[in-house]
């Protein structure tokens, strides 16, 4: 069976704007079968989703998060969260005794933190984000050569921080059911097809809006003086 996932979506627990249950209900009417919500340095956000997901038909969440290493931006999709080190060559170790997948998010997109070349100099990769919807064509196309000179599959995600762009760029997955062994023994056997795509230009003054908002949010919440005595 094919499934079509979105695996790089942010909620309210990190930088997006939406909901876990948003988020869900968005993909379901959009016909995906498989979403991670992957905050930044938190399990918070896919751990919500997953006790949401039951009351919603034909739907899986994968317990997810992506990592700021001191390398730069990993997901990592795992079978239940787990405390992750920010160390790259430890995380890599850790989520490998706790049967994650890893997976280097916009890799060559060194703006947004990809880890760019390094992606070369650490082995155990289980696929390669070769396509995300916010990153460079550029940057899209040196992931897709290093996923073919590393022989690891590619997958391809929206990178979602409003509902409007989940399912921009989206991976096929082929899987004999709908549950996490199966879903990642089929993304580890490269049963995988990236599908590329670019958020709308009718959506994009509602994203950089949600960016403007959200950093205002952030610096005033730092600048707000401690309650502590």
């Amino acid at each position: 069976m094919m499934f079509k996932a979105d695996l790089h979506i942010h909620s309210y627990y990190s930088d997006g704007r939406a909901s876990p249950r948003e988020i869900i209900a968005y993909a379901v009417a959009n016909g995906l079968s498989v979403i991670s919500i992957t905050d930044h340095n938190t399990f918070q956000g896919s751990i919500a989703a997953m006790k949401i997901a039951s009351s919603f038909k034909n739907i899986m969440v994968i317990p997810g998060v992506e990592v700021r290493t001191d390398e730069g931006d990993i997901l990592v999709y795992c079978y239940e969260e787990f405390d992750f080190p920010r160390r790259l060559e430890t995380l890599l170790d850790k989520a490998r005794d706790n049967n994650c997948l890893i997976v280097p998010a916009h890799p060559f997109d060194i703006m947004r933190l990809g880890i760019g070349d390094r992606v070369f100099d650490f082995k155990g990769w289980s696929a390669i984000e070769v396509w995300n919807a916010g990153a460079t064509t550029g940057a899209n196309r040196r992931a897709v050569e290093a996923a073919r000179l590393l022989g690891v599959p590619g997958i391809a995600n929206s990178d979602a921080h409003i509902v409007e762009h989940i399912g921009t760029a989206y991976t096929l997955i082929e899987a004999e059911g709908l549950t996490l062994p199966e879903v990642f023994e089929a993304v580890l056997k490269g049963r995988v097809k990236p599908i590329q795509g670019r958020y709308p230009f009718r959506t994009m003054v509602k994203r950089i809006k949600w960016s403007v908002e959200y950093r205002i949010k952030k610096l005033y919440s730092r600048s707000e003086p401690s309650s502590e005595t």
